[in-house]
């Protein structure tokens, strides 16, 4: 199963076959900064630092330019992992724990 591993947190996440970014770490308990949630404000913005990435439904050029898609500059809402594995790093917002009950404290 594909993982995505969270920069500078290092935290993995297993990813389900076609699931983003977003709902890969929404599943296992973890959230960032979020907007609308259809590719159209950005405010998801990940960079893919290790890995490929294809948005899994149109992304309008006014929430992530072709610059930025060159950069390795993707949505996490929109963002589907292609390989194994996927290093992103969060761009706008910092990694939160949603579900505690799925992270209990290292003994």
């Amino acid at each position: 199963m594909p993982e995505i591993i969270v920069e500078p947190n290092g935290v993995k996440v297993p990813v389900a076959e076609g699931d983003t970014i977003m709902a890969a770490l929404n599943k296992n308990g973890y959230t960032f900064l979020l907007g609308c949630r259809r590719g159209g404000c950005g405010i998801c913005k990940v960079r893919v630092d290790e890995g490929t990435i294809e948005h899994n439904r149109p992304v309008a050029e006014s929430a992530l330019s072709a610059e930025e898609r060159a950069e390795g500059v993707c949505l996490g809402c929109r963002a589907v992992p292609q390989s194994e594995q996927i290093r992103i790093t969060l761009l706008k917002s910092a990694l939160r724990v949603t579900n505690p009950l799925l992270h209990p404290p290292a003994a």
